[in-house]
């Protein structure tokens, strides 16, 4: 049964600078829920991702993309504003939820720009059957009035152009995990290619793999969504983009600063004017996906604004992307994080609250953080594995990403890199007071207590 559109757009004229409703392309967002760069398209030996691969073949793919921040609703209370979490107060993760807390002044919903400038706005349920969006917002403010108009395209008025997310929960621990099991061709654990910071232990390698299982279950729902835009002939007309809110959900991915936990993919089909089968490598912050839909809908960018869109005729390849880390849950930490084609910088302002300081989510939903802690009692963990367990933070981290990938030496005193650490230190110092970073200023007790 088709909702009906809420009856006071009809009454809003388009602005002017705007082009005829016939000739702006649609635009969707399709999410996988902490879904890293382990696709086939993206070079992954394991996983099997057909549909994705087919949109990165009819598309431009984005190499290295980095949410703002290492958890869903950090990273989506920036992405759906333009703005980092840390300028608009919402970068605690599941903050403000009873205290009707508002963005400050000037920062928008993306959805409600859309909206006023004409596009219908869905963030899409029913797919087809037994496949379903989960509907997933998780702001970390007050929405005034509606995030979204619909749960569908099929339901905007005839000619009018859409604006709409579809969040898969998978490759999210819980229920997709459980169903990607039941799916034929597993993954095989035993030819899971392991990190240096796992040991090699039957428990992680059966979490990798049933991630993998769920990154291939997140592409057989992504075929689905296609499939069902091809019959609606909207294909053609309708610029797809295909990303992740936050990295991988393995431990030393989500929550943390490391590529693990805010690389993510970005994939963008745009018939005639995204080349088929590109790839670039610049450096994409998830800022630049409101951008960037701002940009393809004719909307001038708004301020303020952190995003810049990635097909405009003023794009400049951003010099270093900023990721920000502060409480998850109950565990309370603040790390900063700036990183550039080839360098990291992490600065641990609380170094003193260990990686393994308690999470209940982690605990209980990552069995790899088990088996670490396990081993480690038994004093059968090795010197990179042990970094992990350490009783304390380094203060400083530094590494070459071209050299160690898994960011496991950390550079940040040797003397070869002293004028590198001291330059990107200034840069990350100098954007922190520029974007008014407000995890510095501690949250109410009370707040956090509440989570």
């Amino acid at each position: 049964m088709s909702i009906p559109r809420r009856t006071f757009l009809g009454s809003l004229a388009a602005p002017a600078f705007l082009k005829p409703a016939s000739r702006r392309p649609n635009i969707l967002w399709i999410f996988g829920d902490d879904l890293g760069v382990e696709l086939g398209c993206y070079g992954h030996p394991l996983a099997r991702t057909p549909n994705i691969d087919r949109l990165a073949n009819e598309g431009v793919r984005f190499n290295h993309c980095h949410t703002t921040a290492p958890v869903c609703s950090a990273s989506r209370s920036a992405f759906n504003t333009g703005l980092y979490q840390t300028a608009t107060g919402t970068h605690h993760h599941r903050s403000h939820r009873q205290d009707g807390y508002q963005l400050p002044l000037g920062a928008r919903l993306l959805s409600h720009r859309m909206r006023d400038a004409g596009y219908f706005t869905a963030n899409v349920l029913d797919i087809a059957p037994r496949v379903r969006g989960s509907g997933k917002t998780d702001f970390n403010f007050k929405v005034e009035g509606n995030p979204f108009q619909g749960t569908h395209w099929n339901q905007r008025t005839q000619g009018q152009p859409f604006y709409a997310q579809i969040n898969f929960t998978a490759p999210h621990k819980g229920p997709a995990f459980v169903e990607a099991r039941r799916r034929k061709s597993p993954i095989d654990p035993a030819r899971v290619d392991l990190p240096p910071y796992y040991p090699d232990h039957p428990v992680i390698r059966d979490e990798i793999a049933n991630y993998l299982d769920a990154v291939q279950l997140l592409d057989s729902k992504v075929g689905v969504a296609l499939e069902q835009l091809e019959k609606d002939k909207l294909l053609d007309n309708t610029v797809i983009f295909l990303i992740g809110d936050n990295g991988r959900c393995l431990l030393r991915g989500k929550q943390w600063l490391y590529d693990a936990g805010t690389h993510v993919p970005l994939i963008v089909r745009w018939p005639g004017v995204a080349a088929k089968g590109s790839a670039k490598d610049d450096l994409i912050s998830a800022v630049d996906w409101t951008a960037t839909t701002l940009d393809i809908a004719g909307i001038p960018r708004p301020e303020p604004f952190h995003g810049q869109s990635v097909f405009g005729g003023n794009y400049k390849p951003r010099q270093q992307v900023i990721t920000c880390r502060d409480r998850c849950d109950m565990t309370l930490d603040r790390i900063r994080a700036i990183r550039n084609g080839r360098y990291k910088l992490i600065l641990n302002f609380m170094p003193e609250r260990p990686y393994t300081q308690y999470n209940r989510y982690i605990e209980t939903s990552y069995p790899t953080l088990t088996a670490l802690q396990e081993l480690h009692a038994k004093g059968r963990l090795n010197a990179v594995q042990e970094l992990f367990m350490a009783p304390r933070k380094p203060d400083v981290e530094f590494y070459d990403t071209a050299a160690d990938p898994h960011e496991v030496k950390n550079l940040a005193h040797d003397p070869r890199h002293k004028a590198r650490v001291e330059k990107m230190n200034a840069q990350l110092s100098a954007w922190l007071k520029t974007t008014g970073d407000a995890g510095a200023v501690p949250e109410d007790p009370k707040a956090a207590a509440g989570q």
